[in-house]
């Protein structure tokens, strides 16, 4: 949880007020960056798979999760001129993205120990994106 830490100090340092309770917005950039990390991990395992072929789709979606969820981190630390609809319309794509990542990675579960992994992973983060959501205003 030390990034959590930064993150919250870094949000609670920022001169220009909240508009999303800080709490709420430390936790889901913190779930982006842990599944952005793990996504990516998931998908150079499933590349290394014996049934690589059936792992496409999975890939696929690992990869896409990674790079929405590394943008939608990105995109909440940015405070200064808050636009609450770019903010809604991103933290939304990342939930649908993880939920679908999640879906497809817990297909291969039983399987490979990796897409568990980052099942779980993507449930946590689609969960942080709802809370997120919900704080919008």
């Amino acid at each position: 949880m030390a990034t959590a830490t930064l993150f919250k100090e870094m949000l609670e340092a920022h001169p220009w007020p909240a508009q999303v309770d800080r709490d709420v917005l430390v936790r889901c950039i913190d779930e982006c960056s842990s599944c952005e990390a793990l996504c990516t991990a998931c998908a150079d395992a499933s590349l290394a798979e014996e049934d690589v072929v059936n792992m496409r789709k999975c890939i696929r979606l690992c990869l896409d999760c990674a790079d929405i969820c590394g943008t939608t981190g990105r995109l909440l630390t940015r405070q200064t001129e808050y636009v609450a609809a770019t903010a809604r319309a991103q933290v939304s794509s990342c939930r649908e993205l993880c939920a679908a990542c999640a879906e497809e990675c817990g297909r291969h579960a039983q399987h490979h120990d990796h897409c568990r992994i980052c099942a779980e992973e993507c449930r946590r983060c689609e969960d942080a994106c709802s809370a997120v959501l919900e704080a919008i205003p």
